[in-house]
């Protein structure tokens, strides 16, 4: 796909394309109409600065906002207005933001993250002495969090620190913000994919923090801790299920345990993730000249025999066939749409 056309999806709005006395109420607008309805206040309506940006990452969203000085409200009528029924992970940077939600203070956040949800009513306040606020916003479907309903509520209003885990979101967000318009359209649900597991993790390991080391809570914050592993480490080819079990410091046994309720066991995670990744490099014009099995091998598939009978026991099609249909056609999706007639369940994933 063209960088241009990988660009459009990344929706970015600029308040220096605004008069100077129409910036404030564009912010407002923009942002109850694309985010969701709230109150802003300002006092520095006069020389407001605003930039706004939004991707769909699948089911998730990713938005990226700086502005000067505001308080906002979310009141019981905003919510019956249009509520989304997200939380809201965000990485503030730049000015302090506060907020107040279900009884709590989460005091000054800078440069950490803040956990807000979208259901209840909500008061954010920022430093008005301050400069632009800035902040990267991880927009999770309630449905699509896979934590027990109403845990991650013990989160939110509360300051939760760029360390550990939430140093390795934290550069995830950041990246994918410089580098997502670079993206193509295919590769955008397997980022959101990737975001929510990160962010399952994270806020898995803050319950344990906040709560106590509880077995439900360590399990669940061990399990993503694989996950984000896996899909950072599909191109070494020694990823093994005992390789992941020595990273994370228990048995083999113990590991195949943890993926127990999983739609999939850890190896067939392993070799799915690589073949959704080769599968989605040999539909990239740009890639027409590398070899098949050197695409194979960038992500850790080096035994060509068995690389092409798992591809094509996986998508119904070698994988020199499924390259001359995606290319020759001239879009991947006709390809797929066959794939999926003959294996939806590893499509759907994609």
């Amino acid at each position: 796909m063209p960088v241009e056309a990988a660009q459009r999806m990344w929706t970015r709005a600029s308040g220096r394309e605004v008069p100077a006395a129409e910036r404030f109420d564009w912010f407002t607008e923009t942002v109850s109409t694309d985010l969701l309805p709230v109150e802003i206040r300002t006092d520095r309506a006069s020389d407001f600065h605003a930039e706004i940006g939004s991707v769909e990452l699948g089911a998730l969203t990713v938005s990226t906002l700086e502005f000067s000085p505001v308080w906002s409200r979310r009141t019981p009528a905003h919510i019956r207005q249009g509520d989304p029924e997200q939380y809201q992970l965000a990485l503030v940077q730049g000015n302090a933001m506060k907020a107040c939600q279900l009884g709590r203070d989460s005091g000054p956040v800078v440069d950490g993250f803040l956990v807000t949800h979208t259901s209840a009513p909500l008061a954010c306040d920022t430093d008005r002495t301050g400069g632009p606020v800035r902040a990267i916003v991880l927009h999770i479907p309630r449905s699509e969090l896979p934590l027990r309903a109403g845990r991650a509520d013990h989160l939110v209003a509360r300051r939760l620190p760029r360390t550990g885990l939430g140093a390795v979101m934290a550069d995830f967000l950041t990246s994918l913000c410089d580098n997502g318009p670079d993206c193509r359209s295919e590769e955008l649900p397997a980022l959101g994919r990737a975001a929510l597991d990160m962010a399952t993790a994270y806020l898995a390991e803050q319950l344990g923090i906040l709560e106590g080391t509880g077995p439900e809570v360590r399990a669940r914050a061990l399990l993503e801790r694989a996950k984000v592993f896996i899909e950072r480490n599909l191109d070494d080819p020694d990823l093994t299920p005992q390789a992941v079990a020595d990273h994370h410091h228990i048995s083999l046994r113990g590991l195949y345990a943890l993926f127990g309720d999983e739609p999939e066991g850890v190896a067939a995670l392993i070799r799915t993730r690589r073949l959704e990744r080769c599968r989605a490099d040999l539909a990239r014009p740009e890639l027409r000249a590398l070899p098949i099995q050197a695409i194979a091998a960038r992500w850790g598939l080096s035994n060509a025999t068995v690389f092409g009978r798992a591809f094509r026991q996986a998508y119904g099609l070698t994988p020199g066939e499924y390259r001359r249909l995606a290319l020759g056609s001239g879009s991947a999706r006709v390809v797929e749409r066959f794939c999926t007639l003959r294996r939806p369940s590893l499509l759907e994933r994609a």
